[in-house]
């Protein structure tokens, strides 16, 4: 086992979190379902199994990413071949954890897009970032990446002090702006895993720029010895201007971390020059923290969230495009109001038929309703998913609407007055 986790260490982490996951697995299964019959107990296994799996890889492994990103950037350098291990764990990191972020973030009542101005539904929050200003975050994420990739891939023999100074103040940049991310979005303990990968990422930049600075010392250190040895001289002292002398000053890897910062502001007054070029403005740094609202750095107050039922279908008839669910009116749902269209008019004209005509049947397809629906309803977060479930229930719309034009001497009045009123009023309207 030793061996295997000292050859394979990649392989090994990633069956580190499936083992821990399936243990939770068990120990919640046998804690809640050993008192079951054996079938029951089956069906439970599988189910907490597969949810063992889930749980292994979209949350435990995570965590032993950021645990062995810890662990390296206190360990420092110790070999090529942890050098090595680190980057592949920094690759896993990098891409994990945008895919990761984004499938948190689909999950949530984040709406990408939707700015303050913008009218929000139920729990529904704005964007943290304001979209026109996302391509100056976007532009800054990737000079960060420019750097670790220069100071990580590119040997310490090619690279100038000047070159190493300069990535690590565009991956300052990247820190700062992970930084910002967690601070804006950690309004609530439920967007705590939306700040995991920006963790990561900023371990990984500190330990990148820690890594440098011992090689860059291990170099300097044998490049000093054979100089003694040889009893040469390099030549720099006879390079003149402010780019030789910058370079001179920064021999020194003691400087690096300081000269970074004060590198960092003429490399931000740069990119913003060329951002403006290109039609952002030249604060859009600032407001794409601050031109937001529901975050902690927001400074728009954006208007009060309309309240609509997640019954199913009337999730569908609000969070769609209009042009495509075709809202009609408000109607009133368990005493609030609701947003209606045809389409949830007619499904609730057949159910009410149901119940009349065969309230066994109802019962039944009302519990399937209530136990599928509702987790679908509240996992439609756009209105394109909105449009395409709208697109995909019209084969059933029209099913509702024959049994209804067979079973009502008046089906267009029954769906008509659906959501006008309680029950008993909506069944008199019918039979006028």
């Amino acid at each position: 086992m030793k061996e295997f986790l000292k050859n394979h260490l990649v392989l090994a982490s990633v069956f580190l979190a499936e083992a821990t996951g399936v243990a939770l697995g068990v120990v919640m299964m046998l804690a809640r379902y050993a008192s079951f019959g054996y079938g029951t107990v089956m069906e439970a296994i599988m189910g907490c199994l597969i949810a063992a799996v889930l749980l292994g890889m979209f949350f435990i492994y995570p965590a032993i990413l950021t645990v062995i990103e810890i662990a390296g950037l206190v360990m420092g350098i110790k070999s090529a071949r942890m050098l090595r291990l680190g980057k592949i764990f920094d690759l896993i990191v990098f891409v994990l954890g945008t895919v990761y972020t984004l499938l948190y973030a689909s999950l949530s009542d984040i709406c990408f897009g939707a700015d303050w101005m913008e009218q929000l539904y139920n729990r529904q929050v704005h964007t943290p970032i304001f979209t026109e200003a996302l391509p100056t975050v976007i532009a800054l994420a990737v000079v960060a990446l420019t750097g670790y990739a220069i100071l990580t891939y590119v040997p310490i023999d090619r690279l100038a002090p000047l070159v190493i100074v300069c990535s690590m103040a565009a991956m300052y940049l990247g820190i700062v702006e992970c930084v910002l991310w967690m601070v804006q979005v950690l309004t609530d303990a439920g967007y705590l895993l939306l700040c995991l990968a920006p963790f990561n990422f900023i371990l990984i930049a500190a330990k990148t720029i820690r890594n440098k600075i011992l090689e860059w010392n291990v170099k300097e250190e044998a490049a000093a010895e054979e100089a003694a040895v040889n009893e040469g001289v390099t030549g720099e002292g006879t390079k003149r201007g402010w780019i030789a002398w910058c370079n001179r000053t920064l021999m020194r890897s003691k400087r690096w971390c300081i000269a970074a910062f004060l590198f960092m502001l003429p490399l931000l007054g740069i990119l913003i020059c060329i951002l403006v070029l290109f039609g952002q403005e030249p604060d859009a740094v600032i407001r794409a923290w601050t031109e937001s609202s529901d975050w902690n750095l927001s400074l728009r107050a954006a208007p009060q969230n309309i309240y609509y039922d997640e019954h199913y279908l009337c999730t569908v008839a609000a969070g769609g495009h209009k042009k495509v669910v075709k809202p009609l009116r408000l109607g009133v749902r368990h005493g609030h109001q609701v947003i209606v269209n045809r389409q949830l008019c007619v499904a609730n004209a057949f159910e009410q038929i149901l119940e009349e005509r065969t309230p066994r049947l109802h019962r039944h397809v009302r519990h399937f309703y209530d136990t599928y629906g509702f987790p679908v309803a509240r996992a439609i977060h756009s209105p394109y998913v909105a449009d395409g479930i709208y697109i995909l229930m019209k084969p059933l719309e029209w099913f509702f609407l024959a049994v209804l034009y067979f079973c009502d001497a008046k089906p267009e009045n029954r769906i008509a007055v659906q959501y006008m009123g309680n029950g008993e009023e909506m069944r008199q309207r019918t039979q006028a």
